[in-house]
């Protein structure tokens, strides 16, 4: 990445880029969580600090997102599935859940950096996003690294980046068809994958199954803020929530969601009973 252009001292938007560009795994989750450890409370001096209306001058593509060399990416039907009840098997499920994680970071680092002229809460939200998504994935790492593994050791997909990526020049459609599509998936995914670990007699499946339980009540903060935003958006665009997801979901090819919603969490996360009621008649 070319910092020439940058001032001395880059904004944290401008280190969220940076930090994004970090291909260490270990390196990104300790800039994502400073980020979020250095903002200073609101009201002292966020504008300064996030120069929300500033441009950040771009980096190409392909440096987009840092990532280390391994996990070998493949589509999504080519992931081997395995049984959770054989130690590789475990650690398969681990990892996918780690590679989640990894993504999340970059996502939320994407939205602080990609979209200027926002209100600052928005660039405050994604920070903590980005950091507690470290955390989860600092969390589910030293799990799988206790099995004898590591991240990189199974192949993954890019699912969530792709999406990213259609969504970059749409940040209406980016709340729409990442938080609260591909992200909100994961509220729903969270206590089958829970059942299916406590069936597992193996000391790292049950730790897991209760870092599940906190990283569920995160992501249904995270969720909720992806709502948020895309209510704020369309408020200012003059579009009817609903109506207008429809037509990015068709527009974008989001997939089509499939029950059991775990429609408890999902209306913690601010999805109200239209919306529910879509999703089950789709």
């Amino acid at each position: 990445m070319d910092t020439s252009a940058l001032p001395a001292t880059p904004s944290l938007r401008q280190q969220a880029l940076q930090a994004l560009c970090e291909r260490d795994p270990n390196r990104k989750q300790v800039a994502a969580q400073a980020l979020w450890a250095a903002l200073r409370p609101a009201g002292d001096g966020d504008a300064e600090q996030l120069a929300a209306a500033t441009l950040v001058p771009p980096v190409p593509q392909a440096m987009l997102p840092g990532r280390p060399a391994r996990p070998l990416l493949v589509p999504a039907l080519q992931v081997p599935q395995r049984s959770a009840f054989t130690p590789e098997g475990l650690a398969a499920l681990l990892h996918a859940m780690v590679h989640i994680e990894f993504n999340a970071i970059n996502l939320a680092l994407d939205a602080v950096w990609r979209f200027p002229a926002l209100p600052l809460g928005f660039y405050r939200d994604w920070l903590r996003v980005a950091a507690e998504e470290a955390k989860h994935f600092a969390l589910l790492r030293s799990e799988l690294q206790q099995l004898g593994f590591d991240y990189g050791d199974f192949p993954a997909h890019d699912g969530l980046w792709e999406m990213c990526v259609k969504t970059q020049h749409d940040c209406t459609a980016r709340m729409a068809l990442v938080p609260r599509t591909l992200e909100a998936r994961g509220l729903d995914a969270t206590p089958l994958i829970q059942a299916r670990l406590r069936r597992v007699k193996h000391a790292q499946a049950q730790r897991t199954a209760d870092i599940l339980e906190l990283i569920l009540r995160d992501e249904i903060g995270h969720v909720a803020i992806g709502n948020h935003w895309y209510g704020w958006l369309c408020a200012q665009q003059g579009q009817e929530p609903l109506a207008h997801y429809r037509v990015l979901a068709q527009r974008f090819q989001a997939p089509k969601l499939k029950p059991p919603f775990n429609q408890t969490a999902r209306r913690a996360a601010g999805f109200n009973q239209p919306e529910l009621d879509d999703l089950l008649s789709a």
